[in-house]
């Protein structure tokens, strides 16, 4: 599907016209390319959803959706949502969000930290989920997505760079801090790649998964706050994110799994990501891991023409997270 081919695509386009987005395009020593989207750059939402997009490797659109926004279709579960909602949608989910998207490994060398993703992940392959999947490729150039608060020194570019096999000068990393407003919306617009993580962790046959598509509300970007950021955009889509998946098959094996597949399955659901966050002495793996999926999913089979609904979104958590500057997000559309 040429992954990295298609995410270079779009960082050509921040390139060519930085101050659209408000980002800042530097040059690595080693020469590497390095675009700030919301790390010293102010970024914006334009930004934002090209980094979504660049993560899910072009395979998936990004969109958002003002706030108290008449039903558009009859898949929007929560009409007059006082946010601003992140909308995704793939064709090709399996590849977008699981072979681009998730953020399966961080990057921390002594004096760094980020969680990666993006299409670079299939050039370099070392996560057991690609004996999955598949999707392995062998690119001559490389995207990675950083979520940090520091843009990357140079001996991080070239350690990407040779991971992913490729020459350092043809590797392009997009940069954002989760308070950001860029940060915010691309964590947000993680809401489809959560449940089909969420459907590989239950051993789900991935390969009835025909398309794809969610939504989350917009969280307001506390700045300057990563943790407070952190916590809101997990609740944006633990309690406010509602996908929905076309699948074929029989219907038996969706009633058995979709209880599963919603956060409502985990004993935390119900208290905000940071409480939970803050009482595991911020270790996210000693949370427990079926808290990480969408608050309401829908799963449609296309072969039987059904329509299963798991979960309930929690509007009322979502409020207590976002905070007392939730309402003028939402009148801003920011």
């Amino acid at each position: 599907m040429e992954l990295n081919a298609n995410a270079w695509r779009i960082v050509e386009d921040l390139i060519a016209q930085p101050a659209a987005g408000g980002v800042v395009c530097r040059r690595a020593a080693c020469g590497a390319h390095v675009v700030d989207c919301g790390v010293e750059a102010e970024g914006s939402a334009a930004a934002g959803a090209a980094l979504a997009r660049a993560a899910m490797a072009g395979l998936g659109s990004v969109w958002l959706e003002p706030a108290l926004a008449p039903p558009a279709t009859a898949d929007l579960a929560w009409p007059g949502c006082r946010w601003p909602t992140v909308a995704v949608a793939s064709d090709e989910p399996v590849a977008a969000c699981l072979a681009a998207q998730y953020a399966g490994w961080k990057v921390d060398p002594p004096g760094y930290f980020a969680m990666a993703s993006g299409p670079i992940r299939a050039a370099i392959g070392r996560e057991e989920l690609f004996d999955h999947i598949g999707l392995r490729e062998r690119p001559d150039r490389a995207v990675a997505i950083l979520e940090t608060a520091r843009l990357p020194p140079d001996d991080v570019c070239r350690a990407l760079a040779d991971a992913a096999g490729v020459p350092a000068d043809r590797v392009a990393i997009l940069v954002a801090r989760t308070a950001s407003i860029a940060g915010t919306l691309q964590v947000i617009a993680r809401s489809l790649e959560t449940a089909l993580h969420k459907l590989h962790d239950l051993r789900f046959d991935l390969r009835r998964i025909r398309r794809g598509r969610g939504r989350a509300p917009l969280a307001p970007v506390p700045r300057g706050d990563d943790l407070a950021a952190i916590g809101r955009t997990n609740d944006a889509i633990l309690y406010g994110g509602h996908v929905v998946l076309e699948v074929s098959g029989d219907d038996a094996s969706l009633l058995e799994i979709g209880p599963r597949m919603v956060s409502g399955a985990s004993a935390d659901h119900g208290t905000t990501f940071r409480t939970l966050f803050e009482r595991a002495g911020g270790d996210f793996y000693a949370l427990d891991p079926a808290l990480f999926a969408p608050a309401l999913v829908d799963l449609v089979n296309i072969d039987s023409g059904r329509r299963h609904r798991f979960g309930r979104l929690a509007p009322e958590i979502v409020a207590a997270s976002f905070g007392a500057d939730a309402g003028a997000a939402a009148a801003s559309g920011s």
